[in-house]
């Protein structure tokens, strides 16, 4: 090892922690009083633990670089980092110190974690598995550098108006950012639009190159990723926008200011914001744009490194380097891999595809078959014209092989195809992905499944080796260990403290479940748990939940579905019981909803518009109010779950089945002893394989049952035969919850009633229903309900992000663990 790897790694001690608060306070932020303190406190306290981080990130790059090792690029668009302040002292075991060094200020550490805003780099389910995956990755030791992209702005903020979602600018990075490090030294450049132009070389070899490019430079903002005590820290890598040249001089002086600037404006709004509208054609290539820097970026960051130690040697690139594609938007990597090895490093075409073939690795997220990415053509030539040369290529010898492998199956032929004929040609992203990657994982069992015998089942005919399973997984040091100190003192105290770093560890509690004192204690903690959140409800939503109700949580991204629809038609169904007098094995329930709509998608932002209608109907009802309490939390983030997910008892995993990939939600919920009502969908699965059905709510129809059914369903039949779902749709009908906005949820209505509804609204709502009833009994008996909490921790072993990654680390990535 280098004498330079045994540099001093900083003291922890509280005095000399309290020194380098003050040195970076007073000297780094110039601050010279105690106004707003605590705005300027949190970057110094974040400098003062990014100097220990630095140390050990030193340590770990050098280790990594010295020579070639094996490692993985993790490529995705979303990384839902939340804060980094919290989970960095968990992760280097500061808390006493730093808690001991911010006396000295007369400051308290909850106060300063709280000024701290969630990094805007990610939107939801996709982006927050990316977090946990790269923490497990340092937590493990394993050499995976994260590639994402530096948005200046986040998705959005969200807030309501007259119960309307608004969405305004979600500018995270305008008081700056303290955990990252710029690399300008690393700066690429990615080309777009121009033309190929075709020549031979010095051989006579036919050669192509990409000309008269408008360029935009990709300059790299590092952020470190500790592991847990174990002094190992990761590198994700955020590329940021640049013009080539600051503006046109000439035209700045002739006066002509905005020419001058606009194609600075241009380059740097690839990253100014996460993941753009995509309704029109500007957001779409503005989409594309964003896709093809990430890739580009990247992969040349991955190819300079490896030039530098071994030369233009590439015959065994693909021993050293994979690259784990995080759904369809990185996909541009296996083309862009591509252009580089045979334009720019003068390999052949087979070698160059040996190559890209041997490190690409692709997980699929999503069943929806319109979720999955496409371009038109015109598009990709206009923006991307020398890849989609390639593209074409790769194409025609993928068609042929399927041709070689089922002779004169032309209609087979078309529906594997990369490039989709129509009207219009679009590129399929998810084909084009499979093609080029070693790996295609689903994200949980049935999904998985689903993927070899329906979306993919061509592909998987051809190559069924290709195709695995890798159930996600959530980190344990946040999502348990960090948001539930409580909980997590009380673990430590029942079994220990090994289950931060390995969760089997939580299998000890099964013996306690039944222990009556212990049950005590259990349900203490979850009571404990509930009173961040009132507090949180009244703040932002001025509605009083009761601590002794059924906490009923759905938060989620806001999707058909996902069907938050049904979940406010059995709020409705409780609020017409009790305005009837009908309370008879009721519990007292606080119902809390929150996600974000995406912009364009007017059916679900009018979801959000019912949900908050119903609210305000429900909450001034003071015959209704001791029973049943409805909340729409406003702009659900990171941060938000971690005060959500301690003080849930029910959590609302309701997709339709065959729908949802596999969702890390439900996994955060069970984790910190919150039992699921939810569909035969996903993860959910597994979780009700791992608890058991005395500890899960199991309803609706199960996905191979739903093709007959639709064929006989009659929504308007189920309504009319259903005494509760009829009385529910005469009061959406009526207009009593829009008595003043006449006709404004007749889609809703409509979807419902729609016999064609591909969510089964209503033929999943009895069902839904007698779960909930079943909910109620439950919780009426309070031992039988905390005993499925403790069993449902217990048994959240196998969602730990650690087990995923080791997976992959095992079956893809072949790094040893």
């Amino acid at each position: 090892m280098d004498d330079k790897e045994n540099l001093p790694i900083l003291s922890n001690s509280v005095e000399q922690v309290t020194a380098d608060l003050h040195r970076h306070y007073n000297f780094t932020l110039g601050r010279f009083d105690s106004d707003d303190m605590n705005g300027y406190m949190m970057t110094a306290l974040a400098l003062t633990i990014r100097d220990r981080l630095m140390d050990r990130w030193r340590i770990t790059k050098l280790r990594g670089s010295r020579h070639n090792v094996r490692k993985v690029m993790y490529l995705s668009l979303e990384f839902l980092l939340g804060r980094s302040l919290s989970n960095a002292i968990l992760n280097l075991d500061m808390e006493e110190s730093i808690r001991g060094a911010l006396a000295d200020f007369g400051s308290k550490l909850e106060e300063i974690e709280s000024d701290e805003k969630d990094a805007g780099l990610g939107n939801g389910g996709l982006g927050r598995l990316a977090a946990c995956f790269m923490d497990s990755c340092a937590t493990l030791g394993l050499p995976v550098i994260g590639y994402g992209i530096r948005y200046e702005y986040g998705m959005f903020h969200q807030s309501f108006q007259e119960g309307r979602q608004v969405e305004q600018p979600d500018h995270w990075l305008i008081g700056g950012n303290p955990w990252e490090i710029e690399r300008p030294g690393h700066t690429r450049r990615v080309r777009f639009y121009g033309k190929t132009e075709y020549y031979n070389n010095d051989s006579g070899r036919l050669c192509a190159r990409w000309i008269n490019t408008q360029d935009v430079l990709a300059v790299p903002y590092d952020m470190p990723i500790p592991g847990y005590k174990n002094d190992k820290v990761n590198t994700l890598r955020l590329w940021k926008a640049a013009a080539t040249d600051e503006f046109n001089l000439q035209e700045f002086n002739a006066g002509d200011y905005a020419d001058a600037v606009a194609e600075k404006n241009l380059a740097e709004q690839i990253t100014m914001v996460l993941y753009p509208n995509d309704s029109s054609e500007n957001g779409k290539e503005l989409r594309l744009r964003q896709q093809y820097f990430l890739a580009s970026a990247s992969l040349q960051d991955v190819i300079a490194d490896w030039v530098m130690l071994n030369g233009e040697e590439f015959n065994d690139f693909d021993q050293f380097n994979c690259f784990q594609l995080n759904d369809t938007h990185p996909t541009l990597a296996v083309a862009e891999l591509m252009r580089l090895l045979i334009d720019d490093h003068g390999i052949g075409w087979d070698e160059a595809w040996r190559i890209t073939t041997r490190t690409m690795a692709y997980t699929n997220h999503t069943l929806l078959p319109e979720a999955l990415e496409k371009w038109p053509v015109r598009l990709f030539r206009e923006l991307l014209p020398r890849l989609l040369d390639i593209v074409f290529e790769i194409n025609a010898r993928f068609i042929a092989e399927v041709a070689h492998r089922w002779p004169g199956d032309t209609q087979r032929q078309q529906r594997m195809s990369i490039i989709e004929e129509g009207d219009e040609q679009y590129v399929r992203m998810a084909y084009l992905a499979i093609v080029g990657s070693f790996s295609v994982n689903g994200v949980a069992a049935l999904h998985s499944q689903l993927l070899t015998t329906g979306l993919f089942k061509d592909f998987y005919e051809l190559w069924p080796d290709k195709f695995n399973n890798k159930t996600n997984g959530v980190t344990p040091r946040r999502w348990l260990s960090h948001c539930n100190p409580n909980l997590g003192s009380l673990l430590n105290e029942a079994i220990g403290d090994g289950w931060r770093t390995d969760l089997t560890e939580l299998e000890k509690l099964r013996p306690l479940a039944d222990d009556t004192e212990f049950q005590k204690r259990w349900f203490d903690v979850k009571q404990r748990n509930k009173l961040p959140l009132i507090e949180r409800v009244k703040d932002k939503c001025r509605v009083d939940f009761s601590v002794d109700s059924l906490f009923d949580v759905q938060v989620k991204r806001i999707h058909e579905y996902k069907r938050q629809l049904l979940n406010i038609l059995h709020v409705i169904h409780l609020y017409d019981r009790i305005t009837r007098g009908d309370t008879e094995g009721l519990v007292p329930r606080s119902v809390l909803l929150g996600g974000k709509a995406a912009p364009g998608y007017a059916l679900a932002k009018l979801i959000i518009k019912l949900a908050n209608n119903v609210a305000t109907v429900v909450n001034s009802d003071e015959t209704v109010s001791p029973w049943l309490k409805l909340a729409f939390l406003p702009n659900y983030r990171v941060t938000s779950m971690e005060v959500i997910c301690p003080g849930t008892d029910l959590s609302e995993q309701i997709s339709t089945a065959g729908k949802e990939a596999s969702g890390t939600g439900n996994m955060k919920f069970m984790m910190n002893g919150a039992l699921t009502i939810g569909t035969y969908d996903g993860a959910n699965i597994e979780i009700l394989d791992a608890v058991g059905a005395d500890n899960f709510f199991l309803f609706g129809l199960r996905v191979e049952d739903i093709p007959s059914f639709r064929m006989q369903h009659d929504a308007n039949a189920i309504i009319a035969e259903d005494h509760d779902l009829n009385r529910v749709m005469q009061l959406l009908e009526c207009g009593h919850f829009n008595m003043f906005e006449p006709g404004i949820f007749d889609p809703i209505i409509q979807t419902v009633r729609n016999p064609q509804d591909q969510w089964m609204v209503a033929a999943d709502f009895r069902s839904f229903i007698d779960a909930q009833q079943d909910v109620n009994v439950a919780y009426k008996n309070r031992s039988r309900w905390v005993r499925s909490s403790i069993l449902n921790t217990a048994a959240s072993a196998q969602f730990s992000s650690d087990r995923t990654i080791a997976e992959y680390a095992r079956d893809i990535w072949k790094l040893p663990l």
